[in-house]
């Protein structure tokens, strides 16, 4: 057998023997001590697996054996932590010894896991991890508030490798309880037809309109985001049929390219599974997953309108972007694939019953095997299916390895005591004031988390901003959601913007420019956040009634703030009127729902939006048509 094939068929089993054992410890779990470490070897080496050293710089010979040394670690680490599985479970932290063989094995496990980290992130988050670990040896070093102690090298083994601090703590034990099985899904769905369909969806919903091109990718982007939960997959997955689509509708390929990017990055806080940043932020604040979805549905969908009334508005100026009819009829028909529905459904009906994140995603993979063959269009022979495991496995074990590795971060910046310090310093700078706080955050923010991946970015956030927050006066949901939105958004923030990136490439347009015009669209939805940071309702928080006059104030204030920024509303707006309909927005969104000045953007938005639309053009004032 060829090496080739060989590594094929060591993919294929070891992605098989992962999926049987996730669903294996969904019935019968094991001990944390032996579902993490395993579940961390399996991503380690899949990883290895399927992506193989190589490059210009190394002999051919010499990367496969790197690799197989690699792997030979990760088979070595495998037995190590199965035979310390008890003692592990038993020993208690900074009393009983570390072992030689302990120093040996956290010392090559750490190494493997940054090598792989290179492979899957590259070496932005392998820079950050690295820096994290320099600050642990050489924190006596450092100047000022940020000075400590130090680790030495048996506590640094500890803290890394042998409790459930390191890489086998927080972030791993979510990539095995509901992660795993998320992205599972979503590969899952896709093969058997469920992206294709909300793209046709919403193509038919929306592409008949103005600006329908830039329109459909907004909807099937949200509708995808949803499932996938990953920026980049969503443009992937997204952006084949949409970019080419808005080009041919007369969008530039820069213009193109941002849309798509923007309208995929909003599918991380879309509900029902959102990106494994929610995930994550359901283990940080020790609640229930189903409630951070509930929390996220308003946020998210504040985000789409938003963006929706963005394109719409380009559209109706610049009178770009409509579809030619032939185009919309070359899908097949709808009806016949609705069936295709059923795997989300199951999953949102799992959720609203009350079924732990994990059974739910467990139903709607299920769902999907059945759904494949209640038609002959979606059916998947042997073949499919083994495309579709292994699709599946690699995405999770790209996701896996990351988000472990952040661990080492976490387990640095708590036994150092970095985050309190640098929320306090941060409290400092701003002087106690909110806003200014705020604003250094979203700052620190869109920087972090340029060339990161979200889960990294919020992570990161979660420990060293969430806490300024809180003891500024935000409640701890609203203090996550703001960090984890800002976080999101840097996936289209230049200089490193990996959705614009990838979203350019797809359009083959200049990728500085579609950075920049991404983010210009994104400031459409950029005060988002402070609405449900001063007001919980946008959470779901409180009675139904104010829930209700939340989201409606958060959909006028967007959209006053879409106008503000687009500059057109039935004609190109004055510049008094644009000042009029942002410092309206301002009013509604950064205020509490309810109050006089709430009360008083509302009418403001109300009586502006009647002046552009009914009374201006009655009383026969010109009027700029644009694409109208």
């Amino acid at each position: 057998m060829s090496y080739a094939k060989t590594i094929s068929t060591l993919r294929l089993a070891l992605g098989f023997l992962w999926l049987g054992g996730q669903f294996y410890i969904v019935q019968y779990p094991l001990v944390p001590m032996i579902q993490r470490p395993v579940h961390l070897m399996f991503a380690l080496g899949l990883v290895i697996l399927w992506m193989p050293l190589n490059g210009a710089r190394i002999d051919r010979a010499l990367a496969r054996t790197i690799d197989l040394l690699l792997l030979a670690v990760v088979v070595a680490a495998t037995v190590y932590y199965l035979a310390m599985a008890e003692r592990f479970t038993s020993r208690m932290e900074g009393i009983d010894p570390v072992l030689a063989v302990d120093v040996v094995f956290g010392v090559l496990i750490v190494l493997v896991m940054l090598e792989c980290v290179r492979r899957t992130v590259g070496w932005s988050l392998l820079g950050v991890i690295l820096a994290f670990v320099a600050y642990g040896f050489l924190g006596k070093l450092f100047p000022g508030w940020m000075r400590f102690r130090g680790f030495d090298l048996l506590e640094t083994v500890e803290n890394f490798t042998m409790t459930a601090n390191g890489v086998l703590g927080l972030t791993t034990e979510t990539s095995v309880q509901i992660v795993f099985y998320f992205v599972a899904f979503g590969a899952f769905y896709a093969a058997i037809g469920g992206s294709q369909l909300f793209i046709d969806l919403s193509l038919t919903a929306v592409g008949r309109h103005k600006g329908g091109a830039a329109k459909a990718a907004v909807v099937s982007s949200s509708m995808m985001g949803s499932i996938s939960g990953s920026a980049v997959a969503n443009v992937a997955t997204t952006g084949v049929f949409t970019i080419p689509l808005m080009k041919r509708s007369g969008l530039t390929a820069e213009r193109a390219a941002a849309t798509e990017a923007i309208a995929s990055t909003g599918g991380q806080l879309m509900p029902p599974i959102m990106g494994i940043a929610a995930f994550v932020m359901a283990e940080l604040l020790q609640t229930d997953y189903g409630r951070i979805a509930l929390a996220g549905i308003i946020p998210a969908v504040g985000f789409y309108v938003a963006i929706f009334l963005a394109v719409d508005l380009h559209a109706r100026k610049s009178g770009t972007g409509t579809v030619g009819k032939a185009e919309i009829g070359e899908f097949p028909p709808l009806l016949p694939r609705l069936y295709l529905l059923i795997p989300p459904i199951v999953l949102i009906g799992a959720l609203v019953m009350g079924y732990s994140a994990t059974r739910c995603a467990v139903y709607a993979i299920l769902a999907c095997v059945i759904t494949a063959y209640l038609r002959r269009e979606s059916w998947l022979d042997l073949r499919g299916w083994i495309a579709t495991v292994g699709d599946a496995t690699k995405q999770a074990a790209q996701v896996a390895v990351p988000i472990a590795a952040i661990g080492m971060i976490i387990a640095v910046a708590i036994q150092s005591n970095l985050a309190l310090k640098f929320s306090t310093r941060l409290i400092d700078i701003s002087g106690g004031n909110l806003y200014l706080a705020m604003g250094l955050i979203i700052i620190g923010c869109l920087i972090m988390g340029m060339g990161l991946p979200t889960v990294a970015a919020y992570i990161i956030g979660a420990i060293l901003f969430a806490p300024t927050l809180v003891q500024l006066g935000i409640p701890l949901l609203a203090a996550h959601f703001f960090v984890m939105y800002y976080c999101v958004l840097s996936m289209i923030t230049p200089p490193v913007a990996l959705a614009s990136y990838t979203a350019a490439g797809m359009s083959s347009a200049n990728v500085m420019k579609a950075s920049l015009l991404a983010f210009q669209i994104s400031l459409v939805s950029f005060f988002i956040p402070f609405g449900f940071a001063f007001d919980e309702a946008l959470l779901g928080n409180g009675a139904i009634h104010w829930i209700v006059f939340a989201f409606a104030s958060l959909m006028a204030g967007t959209a006053s703030w879409a106008i503000a920024l687009t500059g057109y509303l039935k004609g190109d707006l004055t510049l008094v009127e644009r000042l009029f309909f942002g410092a309206a927005s301002v009013a509604v969104i950064f205020s509490p729902t309810g109050t006089v000045e709430w009360a008083v953007g509302m009418v403001t938005v109300i009586v502006l939006a009647a002046w552009r639309l009914i009374l201006r053009p009655r009383f026969g004032l010109p009027v700029k048509a644009g694409g109208d």
